[in-house]
């Protein structure tokens, strides 16, 4: 998308007020009117219409911009539809709810968020997926705080911070190799630089998340007694049944495509599903449409594992479309060409200039809602700003996941936020607050920006 052509050349302080009038309506109709975000986004999307044409861009070029920025997320689509696949397929064949099983198990209410961040750490590297890990490990960590009567909110903020350190640091990630790609880095290189906030951030985000969890007198074991015997009467309770995770890491670590990796362990979820109880294809295809819906008995169970299937990605995918025609529409109107050209004249210093590219990818997240967005954006704008004050360029490329990658799920109306909060059931704004490691990423890499603190010079 940032290859869009402007077609008009707005100034600077035009440029701004656009992006401040566009900033508040999407705050006031989320934040006060409670709105959800496709009404907003639509609002947005015909006012810069109107501007559009108050600035004489043809009404031809303002479509060819729409249809640009929705294009650039129909890989994202795809991937929707096949992880709404993914998880009814994964119930149905027994894989999430004996993930579920045995995390009751082995899961303590000791210590519960800082375990809970720490799983999903591992997961998240070992797939190289941060969707992937909260639609699979992140539901099932769900289920178990529902049902031990833990905050749901911080359980979803250990998840999403657990999920984003992994698909950050594993060289497995679209992400990481993005950054890296970007800005001419080696991957390892790129990861290995990383630590140097990326390790402090996850420290220091399991020290609080050990400090919130309760403690074993506060949680009801009866409940948990409870879904343990309702889940087993599901029928679904299988150790085989986890085979799909394991070949969804083989096929993630010989680097296979999403969309064919994701295709295959759902059939095999399918297949399991008939070793289980065998289903009428008819009744299959509509699972997989629709979702799968729990007849257990138990109400907990029940609740936790209706879910899934192509239809329930729908409202996350017409956001995402419309989102990034909103986008599509700020670069053919030159808003971001704008500020971007702005921001780059102001800084002229190493920690201006990471501070800088640190606010771009923030801002472009907040704005777009598009991770990848953020990241090729940032690195389009800052690479040679890097290189004037002889920065290399492995801090640009952690900057872009510092800020960019981390900030995505922190945006209600971004492509991960959305999809988080569809899967979960728990809002950006409720979780937000308990996303550490996510929090903690921007705040670290300017502060070592300014201090000087573990920048590699540009080698002359």
């Amino acid at each position: 998308m940032f290859r869009i052509e402007a077609k008009s050349n707005p100034r600077f302080i035009e440029a701004s007020f656009v992006i401040l009038l566009i900033i508040a309506t999407m705050a006031f109709s989320i934040g006060y009117l409670k709105a959800t975000p496709h009404i907003p986004i639509f609002l947005v999307i015909s006012l810069l219409l109107a501007y559009g044409l108050l600035k004489r861009v043809s009404f031809r070029d303002l479509e060819g911009g729409m249809i640009a920025g929705a294009s650039a997320g129909l890989g994202a689509v795809f991937i929707f539809f096949f992880i709404g696949i993914l998880i009814s397929s994964w119930i149905m064949g027994g894989t999430i709810p004996t993930l579920i099983y045995y995390g009751f198990l082995t899961v303590s209410p000791n210590f519960f968020f800082a375990i809970v961040f720490l799983i999903c750490s591992i997961v998240g590297i070992s797939v190289g997926s941060s969707l992937t890990t909260v639609a699979t490990v992140g539901v099932a960590f769900m289920g178990i705080a529902g049902a031990m009567d833990i905050s749901l909110t911080i359980t979803a903020g250990a998840i999403v911070s657990g999920a984003f350190f992994g698909d950050k640091m594993s060289p497995l990630s679209d992400t990481t190799n993005l950054a890296s790609g970007t800005v001419g880095v080696d991957l390892f290189e790129h990861i290995k630089n990383m630590g140097w906030t990326t390790i402090p951030a996850f420290l220091i985000s399991f020290v609080l998340y050990a400090i919130l969890s309760p403690t074993g007198e506060a949680t009801s074991f009866d409940t948990v007694e409870q879904f343990k015997e309702g889940l087993l009467s599901t029928g679904l309770i299988h150790w085989y049944t986890l085979l799909p995770i394991v070949v969804l890491v083989i096929m993630t670590f010989y680097k296979a495509p999403a969309v064919i990796t994701l295709a295959v362990v759902s059939i095999l979820g399918v297949g399991l599903s008939y070793t289980l109880d065998p289903l009428p294809a008819s009744d299959v295809f509509k699972i997989l449409f629709d979702g799968y819906v729990s007849h257990s008995g138990n109400k907990d169970v029940d609740a936790l594992l209706t879910r899934g299937g192509m239809n329930s990605m729908l409202f996350t995918i017409a956001l995402v479309l419309l989102a990034l025609t909103m986008g599509g529409l700020l670069f053919t109107l030159g808003i971001i060409q704008s500020i971007l050209a702005k921001v780059e004249s102001l800084l002229k210093s190493a920690g201006s200039v990471i501070t800088g590219a640190a606010i771009t990818g923030i801002g472009i997240n907040t704005l777009i809602g598009e991770q990848y967005l953020s990241i090729l954006l940032t690195g389009e704008a800052f690479k040679a700003q890097f290189a004037k004050v002889g920065l290399a360029p492995k801090n640009l490329s952690r900057v872009m996941e510092d800020a960019g990658t981390v900030v995505n799920p922190l945006v209600p109306w971004s492509v991960c936020g959305i999809f988080i909060t569809s899967v979960l059931g728990i809002s950006t704004l409720d979780y937000l607050p308990f996303t550490f490691f996510c929090l903690l990423g921007p705040i670290l890499t300017v502060i070592f920006g300014w201090s000087g603190k573990t920048l590699t010079k540009l080698e002359q």
